[in-house]
């Protein structure tokens, strides 16, 4: 038997409206009891199984390279649930989207006793991975409903009854049984709440073992030290401190098995008879080095999310610490003409410009609780904005700017009124065109939270035909980290005030510098500050304050981003809309140096060292490189760059400090950079020239 996704056909299908040539590349294919799914990149090859997967080998195409694997046990596990009865598999193209790249979509069922699994495999053309989605159904057995376990409950090496014990507290999503014992491993564990949070990337670096290891974190890397190959997983849910029904660990490194653990879903979310979604789990394949493994996950995370309409330099008035005591349309008015001065693009009406009074007002009353039992809450307070947004959204559009609005979704009850909060935002589109909002105040505590947030998020992306830009807040609650609900939008990334002296510029470099190791910066809006205010909250001494550092320079330290102006522009010094200059240069060159795959160079921010951001671009004989001397005695530095093939280059100032040069590069692709002052940065463009 033969069900095969015929690769010609694609040629027919017109009413995609993309070109399509590159989905040929992709197969899924069942032919008697094997299941083949892959594109130009890899192939995974499975023992069908009645829908019982069993990786049995992957295939790297561009180094004709193939893994044979041992097939010991299927890839997923849940406790006590009975051996396959039946399976299906089908499988289609899934159409581009206004933010989305068309795929090929691999669906497998299997019955499991009384739980139904479903896996939706993601197969994107020229990608050297491959992503599944999880959903179950009906019943999970009563014996396999055991309690939470923590990460580290294991302890003696001796006692297989408790390793067994252990491995019966989780689901498993994936596993492969490799070969070769001898595998380094990686897992990375990443932390939001950055209200508290300072630090937002832990990496555990491992050698397997005999005895299972129990790791935390959003992704492993895994090296195979006898040759030179690698594999990544990347689970695609909230950081591990805030999953639901969480294990205490994610993945499991044992001799030369790795394992994914955590679904997401408890026995009590599962539904007799409608699929609830779990998390999701990615393979990649790469060389053995580490940079090509995050060239490969980058890769993948390009396809999540292409959309040219979330670049942005946006203004939020909420940094100054004003709250809703300033908003009006007064206010709002004069906020445009400044940001214009500035060359921002987006306008956020943060909390404040509604009815209601929330619990972060400034005035007595504000609750977040019963919103939905006090009418004309989510309505433009008429007595701030007398013709709603009409008037200011004229002048915004007369200034090209775009205007958003801060939302907080009524978390009452697993948001059981996902379908009115969905309809606020509907409303503000039909009736004033805007198409993005920043959303705030989610806790996430259950299944059910989750599925009506997902359901309210759908529903204005459907309404908006696909528009809507959702600026994610992941400075408090339980929310959704970095790697989950991705396709949405941006993330506003953190709260930090002059006015209680925690923002540093150092510190927001580092939290980007960190992150965009293993996620694209771009999706990021990053802070800037008006350095002018509460330079008392600051020692007088303190080389690192912001009024040490120049405008322009807190500026590019956002640039990897998002730039996010946090502040009133009201209160900025004349002086400070010289920043348009290189605003307007960063503009020029911001499509073609977020297109690129941006990670961070140098050494890791402190304050006083040398650091900075690499943009490689399709063609490897060009890119853009940013560079930041810190408070460093230093006049030069060295920096390794990703990528670049032996050769002559040149580096074009674009902005900032230094002068153009011309360099050669070694094998070791090492380049010197001058600056001639410290807290100073340099922005260059370069291109090989022989």
């Amino acid at each position: 038997m033969k069900y095969l996704f015929p690769c010609f056909f694609l040629s027919l299908i017109s009413f995609l409206g993309t070109a399509q040539a590159p989905l040929t590349t992709c197969r899924a294919e069942l032919q008697d009891d094997t299941l083949r799914l892959g594109n130009s990149r890899m192939e995974r090859v499975f023992l069908f199984n009645k829908g019982q997967l069993q990786t049995v080998a992957i295939i790297d195409k561009l180094k004709k390279r193939r893994w044979d694997l041992p097939a010991r046990q299927p890839d997923f596990y849940a406790p006590a649930v009975a051996s396959s009865s039946a399976g299906s598999f089908t499988s289609k193209i899934v159409p581009a989207t206004a933010t989305t790249p068309a795929y090929l979509k691999a669906e497998v069922i299997t019955q499991l006793g009384e739980l139904f699994l479903k896996r939706i495999f993601r197969i994107y053309p020229d990608c050297p991975a491959i992503a599944c989605d999880y959903y179950v159904k009906g019943r999970l057995p009563e014996s396999g409903r055991t309690a939470e376990s923590t990460a580290y409950d294991l302890r003696n090496i001796e006692s297989t009854a408790a390793q067994q014990a252990g491995q019966a507290q989780a689901m498993f999503l994936d596993r492969l049984h490799l070969h070769s014992p001898h595998l380094q491993a990686k897992a990375v564990e990443f932390f939001d709440a950055t209200d508290q949070n300072n630090t937002l990337v832990q990496e555990y670096p491992r050698l397997s073992y005999r005895q299972e290891l129990r790791l935390r974190g959003n992704l492993l890397l895994v090296q195979d030290l006898t040759s030179a190959s690698g594999w990544f997983f990347l689970k695609e849910a909230p950081v591990s401190g805030v999953q639901l029904a969480y294990p205490g660990f994610d993945f499991t490194l044992k001799n030369n098995q790795v394992q994914v653990a955590g679904l997401g879903v408890s026995a009590r979310d599962i539904h007799p008879q409608e699929w609830t979604r779990g998390y999701s789990v990615v393979l990649g394949i790469s060389g053995g080095s580490e940079e090509e493994q995050l060239l490969a996950l980058r890769s993948y995370q390009r396809q999540l999310r292409q959309s040219p309409a979330d670049e942005m330099i946006l203004l939020n008035t909420w940094g100054d610490r004003g709250q809703d005591k300033n908003i009006n349309e007064t206010f709002v008015r004069q906020e445009l003409q400044r940001a214009a001065r500035l060359g921002v693009t987006h306008f956020q009406l943060d909390d404040g410009w509604q009815q209601g009074k929330s619990a972060n007002s400034a005035f007595q009353g504000g609750s977040f609780t019963n919103i939905w039992q006090k009418p004309g809450y989510w309505e433009p307070d008429p007595a701030k904005f007398p013709g709603g947004f009409s008037t200011i959204q004229r002048e915004a559009q007369k200034l090209g700017i775009s205007l958003s609005t801060w939302f907080n979704p009524s978390v009452d009850s697993s948001f059981k009124y996902w379908a009115q909060d969905a309809q606020v935002l509907i409303d503000q589109y039909r009736r004033y065109g805007i198409h993005m909002w920043k959303i705030d105040g989610v806790k996430i505590a259950d299944k059910l939270a989750e599925i009506n947030f997902r359901r309210m998020l759908d529903t204005v992306t459907a309404a908006t035909g696909g528009k809507a830009l959702f600026n994610l807040d992941v400075t408090a609650g339980r929310r959704f980290g970095y790697h989950y609900f991705y396709e949405y939008g941006n993330l506003f990334l953190e709260n930090r005030y002059t006015d209680w002296g925690n923002y540093y510029p150092h510190y927001t470099l580092r939290n980007v510098w960190m992150l965009s190791r293993y996620l694209p910066p771009q999706r990021l809006q990053v802070e800037f500050l008006n350095k002018w205010r509460n330079q008392d909250k600051y020692p007088a001494n303190d080389p690192l304050s912001p009024a040490k550092y120049s405008f322009d320079y807190l500026f590019a330290l956002t640039m990897p981003g998002q730039p996010l102006a946090w502040m009133e522009a009201r209160n900025l010094p004349e002086e400070a809309f010289g920043l348009s200059r290189l605003v307007k240069i960063y503009q020029k060159y911001s499509r073609e140096w977020h297109g690129g795959h941006i990670f961070p160079i140098g050494e890791e921010p402190s304050g006083t060292q040398w650091t900075g951001f690499q943009s490689l671009q399709d063609s490897s004989t060009s890119g853009y490189v940013l560079i930041f001397r810190e408070n460093n005695g230093q006049r030069q530095m060295p920096f390794h760059l990703m990528q670049l093939a032996a050769g002559t280059y040149r580096f074009t100032l674009l902005a900032g400090s230094g002068k153009s040069f011309t360099t050669a590069l070694t094998a070791r692709r090492t380049v010197q950079f001058s600056l001639a002052q410290p807290r100073s940065f340099g922005w260059y463009r370069y291109e090989k020239v022989k």
